[in-house]
């Protein structure tokens, strides 16, 4: 079994998610403002110990027709540079509908609470659900 921690990298906000490839059962955890890479990098490290993660699976913003523009190069340079901090395996996947489906999902709740909540992490939950119902297993770690 491994536990995953998903990350939903955007400008301003980073969505982390947990799970457990034995379980296939994404769950939102929270949402880190943006200040510095420091301080990102320390906030999910945090989470990293909090939920036991022994890899990384990160949201890759591609374009609609696959192919990676700007946005995928920042979030593949920003991963690349947590990876090499925290030393723990790493892996990438598609996340260009993730937003749709955490609004999707946030529509379901009652409107002033769906208002008042950023949707980074159910985002980053959608992303990690995804890579497990795609058929993933423990085997299937990166070599990153």
């Amino acid at each position: 079994m491994t536990i995953w921690l998903a990350l939903d990298i955007g400008d301003k906000r980073i969505g982390l998610a947990a799970g457990s490839d034995e379980a296939r059962l994404a769950r939102p955890l929270r949402v880190i403002t943006r200040s510095s890479k420091e301080r990102d990098f320390e906030a999910i490290a945090q989470a990293v110990k909090e939920v036991g993660a022994e890899a990384l699976l990160v949201g890759l913003p591609l374009n609609m027709d696959g192919s990676e523009g700007p946005q995928a190069k920042r979030v593949r340079k920003f991963a690349e540079r947590l990876h090499r901090r925290l030393h723990i395996p790493l892996r990438y996947h598609d996340e260009r509908l993730s937003s749709f489906v955490a609004d999707q999902i946030l529509a379901e709740k009652p409107r002033k609470k769906a208002r008042r909540q950023p949707n980074d992490a159910v985002a980053a939950a959608a992303i990690l659900q995804s890579f497990f119902d795609a058929g993933v297993v423990a085997s299937s770690i990166p070599e990153h």
